[in-house]
């Protein structure tokens, strides 16, 4: 869709290009939501992909993506074979229904930032304790857990003038067994609730539910509960109120398929030593 209210395109090459920020100023790195539809208060547009960051980095301190680093990229990661968690990318990556076209233009950050309930890339980070790391406006920069980065739908924890400069996961979180559920009205439609459990060395177990809820809940367990605890736990942190009401669920609905994928995690966590 043409934006015919976009005066002026930045291009920054380098962190110091990038401009003060003003009203009616909006990122641009895959754009597959920002030309999806009018954007009337836009006026000028910053291409962050400009800035040439390396999509990925691997290493001993673990994987970082670049907030621009497109769903194409991810899921062709060769990840080491210690890493037990690398499925998970994968299984969140197709939870994006999408052509190969929007799959290499839809950004990992951009699905962050735009922070709808079904972003799965929001889902994977959180189930995998990812640090964001923020530019602000004054050239600094701070580090945010990804569990307190979505705030509500289309609302992040971003201020005035920050940008999102890349996610980190640390061999610790990759290296965790994982199960991936997600369940959607219809085979080709929008997640309805997006549940992930991962199992760490020490046996503790956590619940990252999303899709089904306004913002990303984490649940944590000291071992893996019976179906009382796991319904008692679900119900405690995730209030009526919570459950997210769109034309891809009702909130009954998201309830009800939370409890029922829960429990198929929590099984599934009980044996095998793979992504599930």
């Amino acid at each position: 869709m043409d934006l015919n209210t976009v005066e002026t395109v930045l291009r920054p090459r380098t962190r110091c290009q990038l401009p003060v920020w003003r009203e009616g100023d909006a990122c641009l790195a895959g754009g597959t939501w920002l030309f999806s539809e009018p954007q009337p208060g836009t006026r000028r547009l910053v291409d962050l992909v400009s800035l040439g960051w390396p999509p990925h980095a691997i290493g001993a301190e673990g994987l970082t993506l670049a907030a621009t680093c497109t769903l194409a990229q991810l899921d062709r990661l060769d990840l080491p074979p210690a890493w037990s968690a690398a499925p998970l990318i994968g299984q969140c990556c197709r939870a994006l229904l999408g052509s190969f076209k929007i799959w290499n233009t839809a950004t990992v950050g951009g699905n962050l930032c735009l922070a709808l309930p079904a972003g799965p890339m929001t889902a994977l980070a959180v189930a995998l304790d990812a640090h964001c790391t923020i530019w602000s406006a004054d050239g600094a920069e701070r580090d945010l857990p990804a569990t307190d980065f979505v705030l509500g739908p289309r609302r992040n924890a971003l201020r005035p003038g920050e940008i999102l400069r890349s996610l980190r996961f640390s061999p610790e979180a990759l290296a965790r067994r994982t199960a991936f559920r997600r369940i959607s009205l219809s085979p080709a439609g929008r997640s309805g609730a997006l549940l992930i459990g991962t199992r760490h060395a020490d046996g503790t177990i956590a619940l990252t539910v999303t899709a089904a809820v306004r913002r990303p809940i984490r649940l944590a367990f000291d071992a893996l509960p019976n179906d009382a605890n796991l319904a008692t736990a679900l119900a405690t942190a995730i209030p009526e109120a919570l459950y997210y009401d769109d034309v891809h669920g009702r909130p009954d609905w998201r309830r009800h398929v939370t409890g029922l994928l829960a429990l198929e995690i929590r099984d599934a966590l009980k044996e095998g030593d793979r992504c599930i």
